[in-house]
């Protein structure tokens, strides 16, 4: 092979292991937010679908002409830890209500290529007055404006929706506001990530508290594992039939290396017992070592689990240590009481520990100075944590997990902790 042949050859593997990880932060690219990232991802599109097929059974679907390329991340553990947020308000997750309105509104925006914010705002107080399950949109109230905006924004930023006139947040002020947009109803279709429909799960209004986790499960419910006789969705769940050795090995493989390259941490104490049995065999392990190093990770491996290094911060959407907010800052401060008390804390210890924090820095934290401010402070902090994979509750206490401990604080300046620093150990 000759010199050239060998440069190419290491170009690809190093542009196929930077699109891996750019995906993986963000599941939907697209040419506007990412113009270079998405050309990437288009020019390697190839290698990239084989990649994430094989490792996390995720589809990867690029279109040049529409200018997006959406990865489709499945998982059978489907939980919170990753809402919608925000765009205003400090990127505060999305509430019930907000959840419901986007997907009302996703609903009738299938139909229209063009809109103004009246118009769809009137679609959905005529969808939900239709619909006996639902609370009416009413945007006389502001904080239904609100929340309908918070919607719009998030819709905007997946460049579904985009203005041609007009801006979004006027809406809040004024039910009058004048705002023009375009649809892209393809790339809407392309959001939902879950294998099943969940029209094809529906079940009584009445009924959904009672089985809301077996419809999650159908969601997620994937044919090529086995174990399903008929097409997949809720009703199949009591019409199993036996998987074959190599979906088993299949289901273990994807279920294993999609948590590995999902989560911030993968403790070997949450993995069932095939799936330890299986990423400690000896093939399980060449797999996942091959996977590591074609993404461009660096792969810690300890006594208690597994954890990916990106050494150029590109599949990094989230960030700890992290000073870009009080809560952030906070979560750095308390994992020193917490480290020191293996058996957890109690709630009220969390906030006599925050309240001790808001003590030391009396020019800090101060939209926590109000009577419940340190025990917001403290739980804000404490999900900080969980969501990093740095603590858990155990029993009613939060109990650091053995990450935790690769952290610690360095400093705080005289500036206060909003410029304290941590660093690995």
């Amino acid at each position: 092979m000759s010199t050239l042949a060998n440069q190419l050859a290491a170009a690809e593997r190093e542009e196929v292991a930077r699109a891996i990880r750019l995906l993986l932060a963000r599941p939907l690219l697209t040419t506007i937010a990412d113009p270079t990232g998405f050309e990437l991802v288009r020019r390697r599109r190839e290698p990239l679908a084989q990649w994430f097929d094989y490792t996390c059974g995720w589809s990867l679907m690029v279109e040049p002409r529409r200018g997006y390329a959406r990865l489709t991340k499945v998982r059978t553990d489907p939980d919170g830890s990753r809402p919608a947020r925000r765009t205003r308000s400090g990127r505060a997750p999305f509430d019930r209500r907000r959840y419901v309105l986007l997907c009302v509104t996703a609903a009738e925006l299938l139909s229209m290529p063009m809109t103004t914010i009246g118009m769809l705002a009137d679609r959905v107080v005529q969808a939900t007055a239709a619909d006996r399950a639902l609370a009416p949109f009413d945007p006389v109230h502001r904080p239904e404006r609100m929340a309908f905006v918070d919607v719009l924004k998030l819709l905007e930023s997946y460049d579904v929706l985009r203005t041609v006139d007009g801006t979004t947040e006027t809406y809040v002020e004024s039910a009058e506001a004048k705002v023009l947009y375009r649809v892209d109803a393809t790339l809407l279709m392309r959001l939902p990530a879950a294998p099943v429909g969940a029209s094809r799960l529906a079940v009584p209004p009445d009924e959904v508290p009672a089985r809301f986790k077996e419809l999650l499960t159908g969601l997620v419910r994937e044919r090529r594992y086995g174990g399903v006789a008929g097409d997949g969705t809720v009703d199949d769940a009591y019409h199993e039939t036996a998987a074959t050795d190599a979906q088993r090995n299949l289901r273990l493989r994807h279920s294993v290396l999609r948590r590995l390259f999902d989560d911030p941490v993968l403790y070997r104490s949450d993995l069932a017992e095939d799936e330890l049995a299986y990423v400690t065999s000896l093939t399980g392990r060449q797999i996942l070592r091959r996977s590591v190093e074609q993404a461009g990770f660096l792969l810690e491996e300890r006594a208690e689990g597994f954890l990916l290094v990106d050494p150029d911060g590109i599949a990094t959407d989230v960030r700890f240590p992290d000073d870009t907010s009080t809560a952030r800052v906070a979560a750095l401060l308390l994992l020193e009481p917490l480290c020191a008390a293996p058996a957890g804390m109690l709630s009220e210890q969390l906030a006599e520990a925050g309240a001790d924090l808001l003590r030391r820095f009396p020019s800090w934290a101060k939209a926590y100075r109000s009577e419940d401010g340190a025990p917001r402070l403290a739980e804000e902090a404490v999900r900080v944590l969980r969501d990093a994979g740095l603590a858990r509750e155990v029993a009613g206490r939060v109990v650091v997990c053995p990450a935790a401990y690769r952290y610690r604080l360095t400093e705080t300046t005289s500036r206060g902790p909003t410029a304290a620093k941590g660093d690995q150990q």
